[in-house]
């Protein structure tokens, strides 16, 4: 029997013709087992069916065995790939197609601009808390701890020296007039101290980076070495 190209039939069906996927990850396979599992009319069977898709689910995704209540997430998943159309018995609560919809609140974000943005919010934030405090030796040791990580931002991102009635007076800016430090003999530590500090924090930054690539390198080397070794071997 000859095969005449001219009078066969192909039904070719195309992705844009098919339904929309509600999980693409599980492909079109599993979804139309679920849609079959959902068209069955014994609730015995279809029990039966919605168990062994679940087992597919799990055998697809092995990384979710060691999710806490990744049964619960599969259960989910089958009800939501059936369009919410699956009447079968679930271990766990049926979700609905109105909490799936539900839409979180909205996180509110802080909209601080401070005048000095060198010093960072959290200049503010402690300065708010010190002037809390009652009076006393704890909160003159705060002021002055401010003060100093107030001089160190501003040399991280301003000149290489800064006088340090120009730190008290953006102090006394920032507490409202309640943190007054102009006219005491307060002095906070050098210019060349913090500087020192923050330039080893840049070098340990730089050194565990150049660390890391040379680790990368080596190894790299290794293997090249090792893999060149046994071709002679071989050729041997």
């Amino acid at each position: 029997m000859k095969f005449n190209s001219q009078e066969a039939v192909f039904n070719l069906e195309y992705n844009a013709e098919r339904s929309h996927l509600i999980i693409p990850e599980y492909g079109r396979h599993l979804q139309k087992l679920i849609d079959q599992a959902t068209a069955i009319a014994d609730r015995e069977e279809r029990n039966k069916a919605a168990k062994y898709i679940i087992g597919v689910m799990g055998s697809l995704n092995p990384h979710l065995r060691d999710v806490l209540d990744f049964q619960h997430k599969l259960w989910d998943q089958l009800f939501i790939m059936s369009d919410f159309k699956l009447d079968v018995d679930s271990p766990y609560p049926i979700p609905s197609r109105e909490v799936l919809n539900q839409k979180p609140d909205r996180l509110v974000y802080p909209q601080n601009f401070p005048k000095y943005r060198f010093y960072g919010n959290n200049i503010k934030y402690m300065i708010d808390v010190a002037n809390k405090w009652e009076e006393g030796e704890l909160k003159n040791a705060l002021i002055i701890v401010i003060a100093n990580h107030m001089k160190k931002c501003y040399l991280s991102w301003n000149k290489d020296t800064v006088e340090d009635d120009v730190i008290f007076q953006h102090l006394l800016e920032l507490s409202d007039g309640k943190i007054n430090l102009l006219k005491a003999d307060e002095e906070l530590s050098t210019s060349y101290d913090l500087l020192k500090v923050n330039k080893k924090q840049s070098n340990k930054t730089q050194f565990s980076t150049n660390t890391k690539s040379n680790n990368n390198g080596k190894s790299k080397g290794k293997i090249v070495r090792n893999n060149t070794n046994n071709k002679l071997k071989n050729r041997k």
